[in-house]
């Protein structure tokens, strides 16, 4: 049982961006776990993609998101002004205040890690935020269209919104440094936990910086791939199991304890059972969607089938 040798609660770090990020760092806090999340940090579209382009550094879209998630709870004041959208279409229209609050403290203090700690010290996080990388990075993908011809698209928007069928992708710059407190989270880490999210934008890119790679590759932690509730978007028409066939040709080395899926996207064990075996794993089938059909984790529900999958109660 991860972390029954010491009283103190096990040390999980949870990695992607987004909404899937959002749904594994609520569940893990429903666990009495104070997670790191480790965001990626390639966004160019949005609140995020125009600070980017007029101030440069990292993108803060899905940093806020994750901030948000580990917020205290008995604070939701502080939590909504963070994800509060100016309207219209002037200057601001479309800054959520997050953005721009993470952006202003990395100027004061010099450096994103640096705003992350005062960030969530606000909002009383139950937890810590860091990026991936030390600086902004840039998707690249190989993607088929219709006719079966390969083309490059550029860019996290671009790849996230195209119509056609994602087969890998890049970062540049290709050796960029990984944020040392990340790497020093994944060696102190006894769990990590992959996924939920858009699978080639926010999942696979941890494995395309090679510091952050090597540590989650050699990492003795128990690995746990959370799989997504939909082939919608970048992976649309991707088989599940695919998915894993995927992380395997992105990540050679990576082996895994288990895969986590919903039942309604298994049918069939056999294909997706054997995908987690080549990763060095075994599926674990439980449900965690919500209950209204969308294709969104319900929270608790996921929360269950971690703990059952970490062993910590």
């Amino acid at each position: 049982m991860i972390g029954s040798d010491t009283e103190r609660p096990p040390r999980v770090v949870a990695f992607g961006g987004g909404h899937g990020l959002f749904a594994s760092l609520k569940a893990l806090c429903l666990l009495g776990i104070e997670p790191t999340a480790v965001v990626t940090v390639a966004d160019d579209g949005g609140s995020s993609g125009r600070l980017r382009r007029e101030f440069g550094g990292i993108p803060p879209g899905d940093l806020r998101q994750a901030l948000v998630a580990l917020a205290n709870p008995a604070d939701p004041v502080t939590a909504a002004v963070f994800q509060h959208r100016f309207p219209g279409k002037g200057e601001l229209g479309g800054h959520a205040i997050g953005n721009l609050i993470i952006s202003g403290l990395t100027d004061i203090l010099g450096g994103t890690v640096e705003a992350l700690e005062h960030a969530y010290r606000a909002l009383g996080c139950r937890g810590r935020v860091l990026p991936m990388a030390a600086e902004p990075l840039d998707i690249e993908a190989d993607v088929a269209g219709a006719l079966g011809n390969v083309v490059t698209v550029h860019g996290q928007h671009e790849v996230a919104s195209t119509k056609g069928q994602v087969r890998r992708v890049r970062v540049t710059p290709a050796d960029a440094p990984a944020c040392a407190e990340a790497v020093e989270a994944v060696n102190m880490a006894d769990a990590l936990v992959l996924g939920p999210g858009s699978w080639f934008t926010s999942v696979l890119p941890h494995f395309l910086v090679p510091e952050l790679a090597d540590a989650i590759v050699s990492s003795p932690a128990r690995r746990i791939v959370v799989l997504n509730l939909s082939t919608d978007g970048e992976t649309k028409g991707m088989p599940f199991d695919g998915h894993l066939h995927a992380l395997a040709e992105h990540a050679p080395a990576l082996k895994v304890d288990v895969v986590l899926a919903d039942p309604h996207i298994v049918g069939d064990h056999t294909g997706l059972s054997r995908a987690a075996e080549s990763l060095g794993g075994r599926l674990v089938v439980a449900p965690v969607a919500a209950s209204d059909g969308s294709p969104r984790h319900d929270q608790q529900a996921l929360a269950t089938a971690l703990r059952g999958v970490l062993g910590t109660g």
